[in-house]
């Protein structure tokens, strides 16, 4: 396992953002933010399909993104959806897992991760609700994904750091590129470290995942998913 050192955050690398419409707040970027400001972006119908992020410990930021999301990226976040599913249904792991869920923490922290899993005794805590899921009443979920086929820096730096403080177990980065799955472990004493396998799923190797990504490069959903009921059942079985 290798340790990660938390990246420095500079001052001087987000723009602020005045009281001025929010419909020409700038994209893609961490810009400084109230967190007012950030709950109205939730709001506004025009970002109804944007990805929002807002963290008080990092000199209040906030990004919105509203990047297009390409085939790939998609392809991928159903092929790890069903992987972790298949997994934890053949070692009767308890698991609720989200898609594309946005999740609050009052005045602190926002967050819209690709995937988000609550794992073990917390899965049965899962929230269910129609609206934006406030981690005020609802516990965090432990297990938070994000894929990046454009945003791989910043999921690596500034949301690893968010998602720290937000106190979730492990969070796992997917480089669509390169096909490659970073995995992190949080600590209890703060900051994060590389892994390869998942304790929080029981000794889930991570470069199984990764292989079945670069299987589905080439080959049916179908096909993927069926190598992994034998990959997975070869495991149980040993």
């Amino acid at each position: 396992m290798t340790a990660i050192a938390t990246p420095p955050i500079k001052a001087n690398a987000v723009e602020p953002i005045s009281q001025q419409l929010v419909s020409e707040l700038i994209t893609d970027q961490w810009v400084s933010a109230t967190w007012e400001e950030f709950m109205q972006v939730l709001d506004d119908p025009q970002y109804k399909d944007a990805r929002c992020y807002y963290d008080k410990n990092q000199i209040r930021e906030m990004r919105i993104e509203i990047m297009p999301v390409g085939s790939e990226h998609a392809l991928d976040n159903g092929i790890i959806y069903f992987a972790i599913v298949l997994y934890c249904t053949l070692k009767n792991i308890p698991l609720a897992g989200l898609l594309n869920a946005s999740y609050v923490k009052t005045g602190v922290q926002g967050c819209q991760p690709d995937i988000s899993y609550y794992i073990g005794d917390v899965a049965a805590l899962a929230p269910r609700s129609s609206s934006i899921v406030s981690l005020d009443e609802s516990p965090v979920p432990n297990l938070v994904i994000e894929i990046s086929s454009s945003t791989l820096s910043d999921d690596l730096g500034k949301k690893r750091l968010l998602y720290e403080k937000l106190g979730v177990s492990e969070y796992w980065v997917v480089d669509v590129q390169e096909v490659k799955i970073i995995a992190f472990e949080m600590m209890t004493d703060g900051g994060s470290r590389q892994i390869t396998v998942s304790k929080l799923l029981g000794g889930f190797a991570i470069a199984d995942l990764e292989e079945a990504l670069n299987l589905s490069r080439e080959k049916s959903q179908s096909e993927v998913g069926a190598w992994l009921l034998q990959k997975y059942s070869h495991n149980e079985s040993e």
